[in-house]
């Protein structure tokens, strides 16, 4: 082997750039050891770790040196975790989400909120068709504005003082949309550069926060978060500070009773008509049931309604009114106390749970122009506070806002905040408060504002949400105020930070995110490295039973590629995941495929009479264009992994390319340098015991006469297939369909159909998939409860908090006795994942476009490599039969295997994995075809690929076995979150071997026979 000095020289300085970067991971594990020792609390038999204590122990090393390198730098904890393999949010626990910031908001702004009909209009239609479509809001925007009105003109209403330098009175639409464009690209990344400042300020290790590709969409990754609430807060707040006027109690009542007159008197005229279409007698006898019924007065209903003294201390329970008699008033509990309404502007209180219902109802009363136009109904950010036990309640206060301007904004914004900062209250009590600073302008209006309600309360509302509203006693001058609502100190410096950050340009949604409980992200890593470990020991055995020495010598180049690869993963930064970490015992697998096709190829030499030393030089000059070839494939099936995944999945496919990378560095370059080494001292090198040394030597099986019975197997497989798809369909995962996910632990084992009894209970009446996941306390939640209402703009409601009570309360029977909410959450509720439908179809199509992808490239390079379409068509036809197998044996199992078979984006991975397996192991093939054409050019063509097929495989089962051996490893021991994409991947190696051998090559055979004829029937 030439350059034998510049291969050790790279090979060294490579191993001792790994060891470096690897010394950072290991560093920083320590610290964290001896931080989780510090935070652990042993309560008899009970060990936990307080994850606070933990976070706390390492902010206070955070600038400490921990590494001194040889003595020339000493490196902090902090300088070492950004240095340390990343662990993804799967091993580690902590959040992943994606945002996505309203361009319909940015535009509503561009134009000074204009009141055209057409365009608001077209506002609302654009966003009822981003639901469905893959377009960019503002392409959509421009449709529907030109649907609704051809002649309008987007000028008139942009032409605004602040765009008039950039839009012309008679600019076309078009131009007015790429202004817009612009100003909205803008926007977004001014709320990228906030949300990355208020991160910063959390104070979260290694956040990972970027830009997505469509337009106003934001990743933000935090690992090793546990406060979820406290981070949806923080992200999805847009600092939109406004100070409302308000209505009193005793001036919304009244609007409130007729509410709940004509709520009643809907739902008797539909209890009735069902009544009518009921009914045995004659539907014109019986006439149509129309109810008219005056609202009850204030002091009836106050009367009915009116508690004792000590009944506030059951405020926490759901509220118990007859819904018959009062729909509203049964969800929504008048502020009263003893038959007389309360002073302020809190009209009433609800349970969480019933806050959505509370919004329908009072919707559904605004549509019957009940209520006065400028009144609007705004929930409280916190629970109510029990005045006798201190205790926080389930229950949210609504107040009544006035709207005193024309265009619906308030009278005072958050612009004018000049400073802000948490505080403690100043006269007693340990809450904190936010002390706010306003410029001339704010502190005249407020002046003016206090000054024009006294006695009257004005709210202060943020992010939709009243946070406070203090009754105003004088004119308070000089532009300072206060936001109190008995925050915690984290809170109080959240909400600080986020007015110091500045206000969002848009609305920000969470439309996917992640949680992974701590708990689960150390199950995980404990069972990666189990499966790793094991799959590396078995994959070591194999090679060494089959291969002799020569085996050891393959295993020492696949200890060497596990030992770059990490050093590789930790050099780049990169994210290592459950999948990931599956990427790299597969890799264990594809590995050996190189040793393999080097060690047959030597066998072959040696058979033919060949020395050691030639041998070995012609094995490994007759393997490079079949390795070269087959490694190829499979990198461009992981480049457009990495390009169409995302999270887990993209971890997935760093690590499949860069193992794929590693592995041909080692075992091309390492295991020779190492053979030949042992050559040059006179070795005795063996690749063969004597049980393996005549496997497949003599294979002559008609491969080839087989192919039409070969053929005959695979449509019948894949017509059973396509008959259960028809048929029973898929187990659709939440990528795909948009929902909700969660994983739940239990204390004892769960009967899931008991607990989704209850939960279609809490969920009303929206039944929820249960399943076992893992073990039998251990279940997997999925529902799309609330996913529609909260498309609509008008849905004010917060659907996750909504979601998980509703979830809390449905579990509530089967948990352990005395469990409060927030150890449910805690404790119980180990992970939770939604999909917004907006980007469950951007998921959708992407896959279908890296499906398709995969399969044009692979026809394309198979047919440059090969010069031949009829091999392209071949392999591609080949692969399209092994994904067609593949979705008809989901199909068919997803309802008896006792895992989850679901179809989501772990899927579409292991499908294009097995793509590039399948693809690797077809070129193997199609190689050895085009040497044997060109070596045998009078034998007959079906001799020649029978000879080939045959003279593959024992490469071909060496490798399969290897590779499945490894699965099945992952399959046992990876954890139930990989454990159906294992199981995807291991039936896709059986297919695309029997593919690879019984399809591809005779398809080829049958096309290229064709061509052959049809030249002599020409000549």
């Amino acid at each position: 082997m030439r350059n034998k000095g510049i291969i050790r020289t790279f090979a060294i300085a490579m191993a001792l750039v790994c060891l470096y970067q690897l010394l950072f991971t290991w560093k920083t594990y320590t610290a964290e050891k001896e931080a989780e020792k510090y935070a652990t609390i042993i309560d008899g038999e009970n060990t936990t770790v307080d994850y606070d204590k933990k976070n706390r122990y390492l902010d206070s090393i955070s600038n400490e040196p921990i590494f001194n390198f040889l003595g020339l730098r000493k490196y902090t904890y902090k300088e070492c975790k950004g240095r340390e393999i990343n662990l993804g949010l799967d091993l580690k626990g902590g959040m992943n989400v994606i945002l996505e910031v309203s361009v319909a908001d940015v535009v509503k702004a561009l134009s000074n909120y204009s009141i055209d009909p057409t365009f608001n209009q077209a506002l609302a239609d654009a966003l009822k068709m981003q639901q469905n479509s893959t377009d960019d809001f503002l392409t959509l925007f421009e449709r529907a504005f030109r649907a609704i009105d051809p002649n309008a003109q987007l000028a008139a209403i942009f032409r605004t003082p602040e765009l008039s330098d950039k839009i012309k009175f008679d600019a076309s639409n078009s131009d007015v949309i790429n202004v817009l464009r612009k100003e909205s690209k803008s926007a977004i990344d001014n709320a990228f550069n906030i949300i990355r400042s208020r991160i910063d300020k959390f104070g979260v290790v290694q956040p990972n926060i970027q830009q997505l590709e469509t337009a106003g969409r934001i990743l933000v990754e935090l690992p090793g978060v546990h406060e979820h609430e406290r981070v949806k807060k923080l992200l999805q707040g847009s600092a939109n500070l406004e100070f409302w006027e308000t209505y009193e109690n005793q001036e919304v009542f009244n609007y409130l009773l007729q509410a709940n007159a004509l709520i009643k008197e809907i739902a008797d005229a539909k209890k009735a008509t069902e009544s009518v279409i009921s009914a045995t007698t004659e539907s014109d006898s019986t006439g149509q049931a129309v109810v008219t019924q005056e609202p009850e007065s204030q002091d009836g209903l106050l009367g009915r309604l009116s508690q004792p003294d000590d009944s506030l201390k059951s405020a926490t329970d759901t509220l118990q009114n007859d819904a018959l008699n009062d729909p509203l008033f049964s969800v929504l509990k008048p502020h009263q106390y003893q038959g007389q309404l309360l002073e302020g502007s809190v009209v009433g209180m609800s349970a969480e749970r019933d806050t959505a219902k509370v919004n329908s109802y009072l919707a559904l009363a605004r549509s019957r122009k009940i209520f006065p136009e400028n009144l609007r109904f705004i929930w409280a950010v916190k629970s109510w506070k029990d005045p006798k036990t201190k205790k926080e309640t389930n229950l949210f206060e609504l107040h009544a806002i006035k709207e005193t301007g024309r265009d619906g904004r308030p009278p005072l914004g958050g612009d004018v905040i000049t400073d802000a900062r948490a505080d403690f209250r100043q006269q007693g009590g340990s809450a904190a408060e936010v002390s706010m600073t306003m410029n001339h302008e704010g502190a005249q209006t407020w002046a003016r504002m206090t000054k024009e309600n006294k006695g009257r309360c004005i709210a202060i509302v943020l992010d939709n949400s009243v946070y406070s509203a203090p009754r105003v006693n004088d004119e308070i001058p000089g532009g300072r105020s206060q936001i109190t609502g008995d925050f915690s100190i984290n809170e109080a410096t959240d909400l600080s930070n986020i007015l110091k950050s500045g206000k969002l340009p848009a609305k920000a949604t969470i439309i996917q995110s992640e949680v992974v409980g701590p708990t689960l992200g150390t199950e995980s890593i404990k069972a990666g490295l189990i499966s790793f470990a094991m799959a590396l020991i078995v994959v070591m055995l194999y090679l060494a039973f089959y291969y002799s020495n020569a085996g050891l010598i393959a295993d020492t180049a696949l200890l060497v590629n596990m030992f770059f690869l990490m050093g590789v993963l930790a050099s780049l930064g990169a994210v290592l995941t459950l999948p990931g970490i599956a990427g790299i015992v597969l890799t264990l697998g594809m590995a050996d495929d190189a040793n393999i096709i080097i060690f047959e190829r030597i066998r072959e030499e040696l058979r033919a009479g060949k020395g050691a030393r030639l041998a070995v030089a012609d094995g490994y000059k007759n393997a490079y264009s079949a390795i070269i070839d087959g490694n190829v494939t499979s990198f461009l099936v992981g480049l457009v992994l990495y390009v169409f995944g995302t999270g887990p999945i993209q971890g997935f496919a760093t690590t499949l390319v860069l193992g794929i990378l590693t592995s041909l560095f080692t075992s091309i370059f390492i295991s020779r340098l190492i053979l030949e080494r042992m050559l040059d001292a006179n070795k005795t090198i063996k690749f063969s015991i004597p049980a393996t040394a005549n496997i497949f030597k003599n294979a002559k099986w008609d491969f080839i006469g087989f192919r039409r019975k070969g053929y005959a197997i695979s449509l019948t497989i894949i017509g059973i297939g396509l008959i259960s798809i028809i048929v029973q369909g898929f187990n659709m995962g939440i990528d795909f369909t948009g929902g909700r996910s969660y994983t739940v632990r239990f204390d004892d084992a769960v009967n899931t159909q008991d607990l989704q009894a209850s939960l279609r209970t809490a969920f009303e009446n929206n039944a929820p998939e249960v399943k076992t996941f893992g073990s039998n306390n251990q279940v997997k939640i999925t529902t799309d409860y609330l996913m529609k209402e909260e498309q609509d703009p008008e849905f004010t409601a917060n659907v996750d908090s909504i979601v998980e009570a509703r979830l809390y309360e449905g579990a509530k029977p089967l948990l352990k006795d005395g469990t409060t909410s927030e150890q449910f959450r805690t404790e119980n509720l180990m992970g939770a994942q939604k999909v917004g439908a907006s980007i469950a179809d951007d998921i959708k199509v992407n896959a279908v476009i890296a499906v398709i992808l995969s399969l044009i490239v692979m026809f394309f390079y198979i047919f440059v490599q090969f010069r031949d379409w009829q091999f392209g068509l071949g392999s591609v036809i080949s692969l399209l039969h092994d994904a067609i197998i593949m979705l008809g044996l989901y199909s068919l199992l997803y309802k008896i295997m006792p895992f989850s078979l679901e179809i989501d984006q772990h899927f579409i991975a292991a499908i294009l994995t097995v793509i590039g397996y399948s693809i690797n192991d077809t070129v193997i093939i199609f190689d050895r075809i085009r040497e044997y054409v060109a070596l045998y050019p009078k034998r007959d063509i079906k001799d020649v690929y029978n000879q080939a097929i045959n003279s593959t495989l024992g490469r071909t089962m060496n490798t399969s076995l290897s590779t499945v051996f490894v699965l099945l490893i992952i399959f046992i021991f990876g954890g139930e979150m990989i454990r159906g994409f294992a199981f995807a991947i291991m039936v896709g190696i059986f297919v695309g071997t029997y593919s690879s051998v019984f399809n591809a090559a005779p398809l080829v055979y049958e096309f290229l026979k064709k061509k052959k004829e049809k030249k002599e029937i020409a000549k």
